[in-house]
Parts: C-alpha cells; structure tokens; sequence
C-alpha cells in the first residue's frame, strides 16, 4: 500500500460519516454553489491533524494524490502534511514547496484550504523572500480561490508589523463580489487593526461608503459597540 493510500486508510477509520452530509451543506456544494461537487466524510479537523502530523514525511507524489481526489478530508490532508513539511524546511526547500503549492493550487478550492495554508505558506515565504509580486499576481487572478490566498496571505505579514499590504490589497478588493473574499477582507483588516488600531480606523474612515456590509463588519468586530455602530451609519450614508 503507497503512502497517500495509508493516508485515506487512517482518515476512513476516523470518518462520521452519518454528519457528511451537514458537512456538505455547511461548505455549499450544492449545484452552482462555490464548492459543487465536494465530497465529505466529516473527519475532525483536529483528527486530521493528527493524521498530517504522522505522515509528515510523505513524498510529494503521494500528496498529489491526495491532492486529486474528490474528498475533501484527502485534499486537506494532504495540504496539512506540505504546512508540516514547509515549517520544517531550509529556504531552498521551502521555495520549492512554495512552487508545488502553487502548481496545486487548484486543488486549494474551498475557504477552509486556502485558510491553512495561505499565510503558513504563501506569507510564510514573502516574509523570507519579499516577493511582493507574488502576491500581486494572485491578487490579480481570476480565480476567486487565488484572490483569497493573496488577502489571506497577508497574515504572515501582518504577524510581522507589515501592515501595508494588507491595507493596500485590501483596497483593490473593494469592489469584490464575493461574499468569501468581503470575509477575507474583512478579517486581515480586523487582524492588521489589532497591531495598529489607528491605521485601521484612517483605512476606514476613506472607504466605509464604498465598502461591502460584511466585509465592514468583519473589520470593525474589535471595536466598542458605540464605534462599531458610527461606521455602520457611515456606511448607510
């Protein structure tokens, strides 16, 4: 049995199934919904963990087959397992993780995928490599998925004290129609807004008007209650 096999074996002994199908519904794959066609066999997500943590030496051509498959307990494993791997390398080796990330990264489709691995990888390499076209090239991406990763990327940074370019992609996703990226927005604001409250609320106070209901209330979740109203009515004006 090859390593990615042994991986979908250990995760089949820990699945629930009888709650896949609550899974389903809270990831919307229903038809025309931005996760159709996902499968669930509703393993923990900390049972995934621990899964990741045991095949942590899994070659890249396992992942990938992890990577391919139809259920999304395999595909996040298999992403849990190249965090784990990322971690724990030497900057080449991490560049070269980085790439076969985003070579797959079609299989990183779902906001809780891009959510693990978006800063531990992504942001992860820009604060090593400042690589800051990277991030503008995801940014740019028509894929939504990819648009994620860029904000969420963003958190690495942010963890650093380098606040801008979240505020400046932040900026260019105003106009996102997406209800997942007013999400992404909304939190690496709130996240930026922890490390420098002021810069935050100068951010807002140039694009409430202008920006999504969500993506508002995400950012201002921090503040008093009487703050968090004012820019709500900002907002209504």
């Amino acid at each position: 049995m090859n390593g990615s096999d042994q991986v979908k074996k250990a995760l089949a002994k820990l699945a629930k199934n009888s709650k896949a199908q609550g899974s389903a519904r809270f990831f919307k794959t229903g038809p025309g919904q931005y996760s159709e066609g996902d499968l669930f066999i509703d393993v923990s997500v900390p049972a995934q963990r621990k899964v990741a943590r045991e095949f942590k030496n899994l070659e890249l051509e396992e992942i990938s087959k992890l990577l391919a498959s139809s259920i999304h307990e395999h595909r996040a494993t298999g992403l849990m397992i190249l965090v784990e791997q990322f971690k724990a390398a030497g900057e080449e080796t991490k560049k070269k993780l980085l790439k076969y990330y985003l070579s797959k990264s079609a299989a990183v489709n779902n906001w809780d995928l891009v959510d693990m691995t978006a800063a531990n990888i992504v942001g992860a390499w820009l604060v090593i490599s400042k690589d800051f076209d990277l991030l503008d090239k995801l940014a740019a991406s028509k894929n939504m998925w990819q648009r994620r990763i860029a904000m969420v990327a963003t958190w690495a940074l942010i963890r650093e004290k380098k606040l801008e370019h979240t505020f400046r992609l932040a900026e260019k996703f105003l106009m996102e129609s997406h209800d997942l990226m007013h999400k992404a927005v909304g939190w690496m604001l709130r996240e930026a807004g922890k490390r420098d409250e002021k810069a935050l609320r100068k951010f807002l106070d140039r694009h409430v008007t202008k920006m999504p209901r969500t993506m508002l209330r995400y950012a201002i979740e921090k503040f008093a209650a009487s703050d968090r109203a004012d820019y709500l009515a900002k907002k209504k004006i």
